[in-house]
């Protein structure tokens, strides 16, 4: 690891675009695989699609990380709690404020909307997601959040004690498919053309899975739960964060290329990173710690929508555009000696400064920015994975041999994991038109590379990676593509490497600092799911009101 280290720093020696080429040449696969070829506008066969190449605002991030010289400030104005950051977690605790009849709070974000990766947007076909798309069903001891999905209507009443869930927020069949070795089949676990022995190694883990999601530490709590907050502390489970997911696999006598491939897919799928990067305890919490049981559905069952998680973003923002203020960049957060903190804020729209008096401050923002806003913020920082999501308009979809369109949809082998159709939860499934989101997490190498990377293609460059990997997947699709909006995440979610879940240095992130700066993220979990991040608000929120 650390000669890779120090030939990476050498190669910052070289402008950007040369080491940027010399590491595409070093590693083929998808690095930068069209940029070579097509370092001046793509591949003739794509000219007829349209679309854009977008991201959260760039212009705003270089500002903050570059620290310059802000205009004085044009006037004051003062409140009684300020959360930075409107994403799932600063909503969250928004909404919890407000629930506990406390008015006196603004959010402020930095990008034109809130939401973070929750964000969605829509065109006349369809609403799409940015981002995350599904959450599975509430597990039963998650009071907060099953009120929540009850409040909302996705939760309809109860039958024998267990929550009925709305079927149109249900995902419609069928839900997954998978092509493997020519075909498509039903289901994401690799099933056709597959040896016996392979067989025999994905039942035994399933097997695994299965004991231990109903495990219980010796404090009575689940060994493995979401939010992680609620799973058991006993050092026999919480030791699995020490090594990776693959090494646990692989201790307990597993060596299928099918199952290892399965795993890697659903660890890229959550948390960006293949399972030799990923935290034994997160890896097997992916599997054992969503329990929600429900009247009329099956374990394990999701919740989607068109506009993803969209849906639940509109949800927790629906009470709080008065306290909601985008286009607003926070670049400092001063402890008072009198008390209270000062807190430097520009806005993007008016190209002003101003200043906000706060008895507290929410920090429901990441870390790396937490560094730069906090002087006494101390914490290390944990890896953050970049992502690349492409919302593609069809005219149609090729017909294709197998299970018919699903609405995840994954191919073996490739680089990305899949995409989800948009429109798989509309009613009316005669329009022709279709929407479907392409995910694709940049995980081939080292997060600060990949990022690069990731920032230096053009609309035509990625291209030249979305649509062969359709194109393989649906032979003819290429004439069909009307549009690709590419949205380019450059530290798209936490990665709960090995050490981070329960670490020290995770805790020392959480800690409030002078009982006036409180923190609510993701990153506090080390798992970016909505739940982590809508527990998490509501955690700050009860810190701050308690105090």
């Amino acid at each position: 690891m650390s000669g890779a280290r120090s030939r990476i720093n050498k190669a910052f020696g070289l402008d950007r675009r040369g080491f940027l080429l010399r590491a595409g040449l070093a590693s083929g696969g998808i690095f930068l695989s069209g940029c070579l070829q097509k370092m001046k506008g793509g591949n003739k066969a794509y000219q007829h699609i349209g679309g854009k190449l977008s991201g959260p605002d760039e212009k705003a991030g270089h500002l903050l990380r570059n620290g310059p010289t802000f205009p004085p400030p044009s006037y004051v104005r003062h409140v009684k709690i300020l959360i930075v950051g409107a994403g799932v977690s600063g909503l969250s605790a928004g909404r919890w404020l407000k629930k506990q009849t406390e008015e006196d709070f603004l959010v402020l974000e930095l990008e034109a909307h809130a939401g973070g990766n929750a964000g969605y947007r829509s065109n006349p076909v369809s609403a799409y997601p940015l981002g995350a798309h599904y959450i599975t069903i509430a597990n039963n001891e998650d009071v907060d959040l099953i009120d929540f999905l009850k409040e909302n209507g996705i939760i309809t009443g109860f039958q024998d004690g267990l929550p009925v869930y709305n079927e149109f927020d249900l995902c419609f069949d069928p839900e997954e498919r998978l092509l493997i070795n020519g075909q498509w089949q039903e289901g994401l676990v690799p099933q056709f053309g597959i040896s016996k022995e392979d067989k025999l190694q994905i039942d035994r883990f399933f097997v695994l899975i299965n004991s231990l999601k109903e495990q219980r530490g010796r404090d009575g709590k689940y060994a493995f739960y979401i939010p992680l907050d609620l799973s058991s502390t006993d050092p026999l489970y919480r030791k699995l964060d020490e090594l990776s997911f693959e090494a646990y696999m692989k201790q307990q006598g597993f060596s299928s290329t099918y199952l290892f491939w399965y795993l890697d897919y659903c660890c890229k799928d959550d948390f960006s990173r293949p399972a030799k990067d990923i935290s034994a305890w997160a890896g097997l919490n992916y599997f054992a710690g969503h329990k929600g049981r429900a009247a009329n559905a099956e374990p394990g069952s999701v919740l989607t929508w068109p506009e993803g998680n969209g849906r639940l973003l509109d949800m927790l923002r629906k009470d709080l555009e008065a306290h909601v203020k985008t286009s607003s960049m926070v670049y400092a957060v001063t402890p008072l000696e009198e008390g209270g903190l000062k807190v430097s804020v520009f806005d993007l729209k008016e190209n002003k400064s101003y200043t906000i008096y706060a008895e507290k401050v929410i920090m429901a923002s990441p870390q790396f920015v937490n560094r730069r806003l906090l002087k006494d913020y101390v914490a290390s920082l944990p890896a953050y994975a970049p992502w690349m999501v492409a919302n593609i308009t069809l005219s149609d979809l090729p017909a294709n041999r197998g299970t018919s369109l699903c609405w995840d949809n994954v191919a073996y082998g490739t680089a990305s994991v899949g995409y989800v159709y948009a429109g798989h939860q509309h009613v009316d499934r005669s329009a022709k038109g279709k929407v479907i989101t392409f995910y694709l997490p940049l995980c081939d190498r080292e997060p600060r590379i990949s990022r690069l990377a990731a920032y230096s293609r053009n609309h035509a460059q990625w291209l030249d990676i979305i649509v062969p990997e359709l194109e393989y997947m649906h032979p003819g699709i290429t004439e069909l593509i009307e549009s690709v909006e590419i949205w380019v995440w450059g530290h798209g979610m936490v990665v709960p490497s090995p050490g981070y879940l329960f670490g020290s240095e995770k805790m020392v992130a959480r800690k409030p600092l002078n009982n006036k700066i409180f923190f609510a993220h993701t990153d506090l979990s080390g798992i970016s799911l909505f739940e982590e991040g809508f527990y998490q608000g509501i955690r700050a929120a009860k810190e701050v009101l308690t105090q």
